[in-house]
């Protein structure tokens, strides 16, 4: 077997890449120049998809020769820290107890500095077929980053043959994840003095009665849905923040809600947007019209991310299975990248080191040996690519 890449050089790049402090809402061309001169200086040349006003870039870098291959995916965003309480500082690593604290270092810098430290043993092997390592951005806020490379793989980019996802798993192998929809209904009311709330049309209130409606429709889904390869077992929508009013002696003319529904794959429960508009119309809009005729509730889609289902003859799921020596994969409730990949025809697989518990938490981490079951993780993948 191939020796794996030694977690010494995977723990000095992971400190390198949380020192970008890449927040989905800044850029991340710093660390993408890092990675680039890094590979550089490995003689690989990578590609890089730039978005539409430059402040980001995906990354593309391919090892090897020929046709298909393995994509190792990571993203390279990570969550806010704001107003969590860090005991050390969370973009300087920071090693206690066999764990690797800071921003990203488990959602999934962790990954990307693995595939990175594991670059010279690429490239010293003598593969049968390339490996391809893809950086992405925005993954945080709806995939949204990662679409436009996809787009272009088999065109002027190359197409793995299947994609690795490298989110947090604890190096288990997930064939299946839920989708992310994330919706925003708009309520309109009409203003009046507080003092006379008759003659207005109290916009909280009717979003309050819509939370209930999306509440109601949460608990039905849940006692109708029962796929046990996931938890919770079943689609979940919740309503996430509402915001609405002006003073307290204005009745509120508008209110916003954010809500998003988690659904199974193939879920019936894609339908809770136009039923909630059913609900509207048929029990909030003839009372708010009565009076005021401009009175409205609108839904639209903030983001919309697929489920993931990778299905029972995945050479995806059956190349992670036979890296990991597991015998069974298992579904999980977050999303990732993998489901875009998969619908562009990219069988996916999501392996990765840590555990979704510590992603986005104060005090985020990766365990030592996570790291070093992913190095050797990507060692026997170098051996199954070689000649």
């Amino acid at each position: 077997m191939a020796t794996p890449a030694s977690t010494q050089a995977a723990a000095e790049l992971l400190a390198k890449l949380i020192a970008f402090d890449t927040t989905s809402a800044k850029s991340n061309l710093d660390l993408i120049d890092f990675v680039q001169a890094y590979l550089n200086a490995h003689g690989v040349t990578p590609t890089l998809v730039p978005d539409g006003d430059g402040k980001k870039a995906c990354l593309l870098a391919t090892i090897g020769e020929g046709e298909g291959g393995v994509g190792l995916s990571g993203h390279s965003d990570c969550v806010p820290v704001t107003g969590q309480s860090w005991t050390s500082d969370p973009f300087t690593l920071t090693e206690r107890d066999g764990k690797l604290y800071g921003r990203g270092t488990c959602d999934m810098k962790g990954f990307v500095a693995c595939v990175l430290a594991s670059v010279p043993l690429f490239k010293s092997a003598p593969l049968t077929e390339p490996i391809h390592i893809l950086i992405s951005y925005d993954e945080e806020v709806g995939c949204l980053g990662v679409r436009p490379m996809i787009a272009r793989l088999g065109r002027d980019l190359p197409r793995p043959r299947v994609v690795i996802v490298g989110e947090p798993s604890g190096m288990q192998v997930i064939d299946g994840h839920k989708g992310i929809d994330v919706f925003r209904t708009t309520v309109t009311g009409k203003e009046a003095h507080s003092s006379m709330p008759a003659i207005g049309v109290n916009a909280i209130s009717a979003a309050s009665k819509l939370v209930d409606e999306i509440d109601r429709m949460a608990a039905e889904i849940a006692q109708t849905e029962n796929d046990p390869h996931f938890e919770p077992p079943y689609s979940t929508v919740m309503v996430a923040m509402m915001e609405g009013g002006t003073a307290p002696n204005i009745v509120p003319r508008n209110c916003d809600l954010l809500w998003q529904l988690r659904g199974l794959p193939g879920t019936k429960a894609r339908d809770v947007s136009a039923r909630l508009a059913a609900f509207a119309e048929e029990k909030l809009l003839p009372g708010m019209r009565a009076v005021a005729p401009d009175a409205g509730v609108e839904t639209k889609t903030e983001t919309a991310v697929p489920a993931f289902s990778a299905g029972p003859n995945s050479e995806a799921v059956s190349l992670a299975m036979t890296l990991t020596g597991a015998n069974r994969a298992s579904g999980v409730s977050y999303a990732t990248e993998a489901g875009l990949f998969q619908d562009a025809g990219c069988p996916a697989v999501v392996c990765g080191p840590g555990d979704i518990e510590q992603a986005h938490a104060a005090d985020e981490f990766v365990a030592v040996s996570q790291i070093e079951s992913c190095l050797a993780f990507l060692a026997r993948l170098t051996d199954r690519m070689s000649a």
